[in-house]
């Protein structure tokens, strides 16, 4: 596979340092860059998606915190806002909006953010399975259970509070009132570890996870921004709290999800997600991309 890669340093806040990925595949049409962007999934992670798109100049980056983007001003959770101004200032470095943009997981409720407050800078968003738990009728009990799980982690470390996060987001249907309050799984039943390593700045259980299930969409300024928004939940992941999100989220916004193949991360195949499928998943995107 020939591409370029251009590794540029973005400072979006004088004291954080945003790392920020370019990969050009053979960039032949005339179409804007296609961003693949996630949170707290880093470039990385998008490599599979990105090989599948020789035709576009696919650009993602490193959020705070993430892989080779370093947080340097002492502070933990990072806001919405925060990342939506990062992107932005992702999109005025490979020359400004409206770019195409497809945001997984924390990334879909980042770029929602980004198009309330920079509705020039996107031309198509694909939300993937926002994790918006402000948009369920069980908003309560989810959030509810999102705090226990982090307090967890700020008690027992990793694994303790990566068992509680894997035992919500496999529940299928409404979180239960009592959920919070039930036994906390055995880290090594999924295959985390049972040993707390003393560290409390992990980008999924520290930085990002409240920040990201609390926030409340701008849905006027989302209706009104020029941005044609698509909602998309994984038809492996039905019935699963960021599955849910998308419909409460498409439901807001008067449309429907469209379903892609795989679950919340269908567009990779990995040891953890051998069910992953990219060619599936990338030709749902592109055919998406072209409505």
């Amino acid at each position: 596979m020939k591409y370029r890669l251009i590794l540029a340093v973005i400072c979006a806040v004088a004291v954080i340092r945003v790392a920020s990925t370019f990969h050009i595949f053979n960039a032949t049409t005339d179409e804007p860059p296609l961003f693949l962007i996630g949170s707290p999934r880093g470039a990385s992670g998008f490599a599979q998606l990105a090989e599948r798109f020789p035709d576009r100049m696919i650009v993602t980056y490193d959020p705070r915190g993430v892989e080779r983007s370093r947080k340097t001003d002492g502070t933990i959770e990072v806001t919405r806002e925060q990342h939506a101004a990062d992107v932005h200032a992702v999109i005025e470095a490979v020359g400004g909006g409206p770019v195409d943009l497809f945001a997984s997981s924390g990334g879909a409720v980042n770029a929602l953010a980004l198009v309330a407050r920079y509705p020039g800078d996107v031309r198509t968003l694909v939300a993937h399975e926002p994790p918006a738990a402000t948009v369920l009728p069980d908003r309560e009990a989810v959030l509810a259970a999102v705090r226990d799980l982090g307090e967890m982690y700020q008690r027992s470390g990793f694994g303790a509070g990566m068992a509680k996060f894997i035992a919500f987001t496999s529940h299928k249907g409404p979180i239960p009132a009592d959920f919070a309050s039930r036994p906390a799984p055995d880290p090594a039943m999924f295959g985390m570890p049972t040993a707390d390593d003393g560290r409390r700045d992990d980008p999924l259980l520290a930085q990002n996870l409240q920040t990201t299930v609390t926030y409340e969409p701008d849905f006027d300024a989302l209706k009104a921004a020029p941005t044609r928004i698509v909602v998309a939940a994984g038809a492996a992941s039905e019935g699963q709290f960021e599955y849910r999100g998308a419909f409460g989220v498409a439901e807001r916004l008067g449309t429907k999800p469209v379903i892609f193949p795989g679950g919340h991360t269908g567009f990779n195949k990995s040891e953890r997600d051998p069910s992953g499928d990219p060619d599936a998943f990338a030709a749902k995107l592109r055919e998406v991309l072209k409505r």
